[in-house]
């Protein structure tokens, strides 16, 4: 007996499955391209996503040999939404978290409620890309295909759909749209009021690690699984990976280093008080029963890595096709050793949280001539830190605890980031045993939804192993607050000169 869990990202899938022990043993990653039609729009077009779901499931699921898959977890990307038909196909492509199209819907909503009733509601600070921000666009830009939904479903609820034929969501993606109750965990009915919405045009919301039901049987024979998989529901990706990455308890905080940068602790209650709202912290439940989360994020985070990689290492880029290398890893292996004295604001498409300011944009600052390209490398993984810093003790000063990072990600796989990070932060730095964090959390609430563990504590306990641990150097710790204290005064500086989209 085996579980599969799905993870469905912005720019790409995994699904991963493991045996009864938590052994990894089958993988699959398929990439898509994001689709650009207008400035400022992110989309991902709904037929290739999906194609690369069927993809990696068919792919794992030809190598479970004499495990069968017992059920399945979804774990995927937040806000993302799309209009589906009452044939269960999308009618357009699902706009992904950071489009910024919506963001005279966001200010419409200050014309309604204040920002303190909204955060109160749904755990949400206000902000352009909450699901149904982009319902609210699709609305009054394209009221054809609006009329024409039979529903409007995220990432989560229509692969739910396609496999088990109910559109069912969980309480964690739910609450990305920003029209959920999070402490009663309905939707919000003065929420979806106000936007025109109705609870049948939305998924049906339960706890992560429900049992949906069983496989579509024409589902099961496209993708090679066996007729009685049990579909579960899973939950946003960034509660996932905390889950898969054993954040379980008070004081574990996940650090996801992919596309966003995201520091997510865990809650044992809901924290709505004006601290959070005042870092536009949001609050909303985690796929533990009864447990919240928070999460931090710089929403460039290794975009920016990507964008210095294709703009400014075509060099390293040359040097690792010739030696058949990663090339980020000759970018980091080239960097300085010393701390940079050159910094970038990573706001290449805006702020992330504390300050969530759209309109902010990115910059580097502190060139001269003797500038070397070692120098721009060690900047963009120091200044990436100190976002995460900033975030961090902004945290731990409205009272949420961080005592241990449990990284997750891309970034997780090199040993050189992972000590940077430590030193900056002054925090010990775990590394799970099975890097694929959040496709693990949705095998977990798989085991969950088929009955094999009680609760998701239990299969994190008994799945997450850590492989290694960083430790932060005292000395180094104390270089860098001063290479803190400068990064510091780059986006008010900035912001003060107009410097601005």
């Amino acid at each position: 007996m085996s579980f599969l869990g799905l993870d469905v990202g912005t720019t790409g899938c995994k699904a991963i499955v493991v045996d009864e022990t938590g052994r990894l043993f089958a993988t699959a990653y398929r990439d898509y391209p994001l689709v650009c039609p207008n400035p400022g729009w992110n989309e991902l077009d709904s037929e290739t996503l999906w194609r690369s779901i069927q993809e990696v499931i068919s792919r794992v699921s030809r190598e479970t040999g004499s495990d069968p898959v017992r059920a399945v977890g979804v774990s995927c990307q937040g806000e993302a939404i799309a209009p589906i038909g009452k044939d269960g196909r999308p009618l357009g492509n699902f706009i992904v978290t950071f489009d910024n199209r919506a963001e005279a819907e966001c200010r419409w909503w200050e014309t309604q409620r204040s920002r303190e009733d909204i955060f109160a509601i749904t755990g949400m600070p206000l902000h352009p890309m909450y699901s149904v921000n982009k319902l609210l666009w699709l609305k009054q830009h394209c009221p054809t295909v609006y009329a024409k939904a039979w529903k409007f479903l995220c990432i989560e609820d229509f692969v739910i759909l396609r496999l088990a034929g109910s559109a069912v969501i969980d309480y964690s993606l739910a609450a990305r749209t920003m029209c959920f109750d999070v402490t009663r965990k309905t939707w919000a009915a003065e929420m979806l009021r106000l936007a025109g919405l109705s609870e049948d045009m939305l998924a049906e919301p339960r706890p992560s690690g429900f049992a949906v039901g069983t496989i579509l049987a024409a589902s099961a024979k496209e993708l090679g699984l066996p007729p009685n998989v049990v579909i579960a529901t899973g939950g946003h990706d960034q509660p996932c990976g905390a889950l898969g990455a054993g954040v379980v308890r008070p004081g574990l905080t996940m650090n996801a280093i992919g596309t966003s940068d995201v520091l997510c602790p865990f809650l044992r209650s809901a924290k709505l008080d004006a601290a959070m709202l005042d870092n536009n912290y949001c609050c909303y439940p985690h796929v533990v029963r009864d447990a919240y989360i928070t999460i931090t994020f710089n929403l460039t985070g290794g975009l920016l890595l990507r964008w210095y990689r294709d703009t400014l290492c075509h060099e390293e880029m040359e040097e690792a096709a010739r030696t058949s290398s990663d090339p980020y890893d000759v970018i980091i292996a080239g960097a300085s050793k010393d701390p940079a004295n050159v910094f970038i604001l990573p706001h290449l498409v805006g702020s992330g949280t504390p300050t969530l300011d759209a309109a902010s944009r990115g910059a580097i600052v502190g060139l001269t001539l003797r500038t070397t390209k070692g120098e721009l490398s060690r900047a963009v993984l120091d200044s990436n830190n100190y976002d995460l810093k900033l975030n961090a003790d902004r945290l731990e000063q409205v009272g949420v605890p961080l005592d241990e990072l449990r990284v997750i990600g891309g970034g997780a796989k090199s040993s050189t980031w992972l000590k940077l990070r430590a030193d900056v932060l002054g925090k010990r730095v775990c590394v799970p045993a099975i890097p694929e964090a959040a496709s693990l959390g949705a095998a977990i609430l798989g085991a969950v939804g088929a009955g094999y563990f009680p609760t998701a504590i239990a299969g994190a306990d008994a799945w997450v192993k850590i492989g290694s641990v960083v430790m932060p150097d005292a000395h180094m710790h104390e270089r860098y607050l001063e290479k803190y204290g400068n990064y510091l005064k780059l986006y008010p500086a900035l912001k003060e000169a107009g410097i601005q989209y």
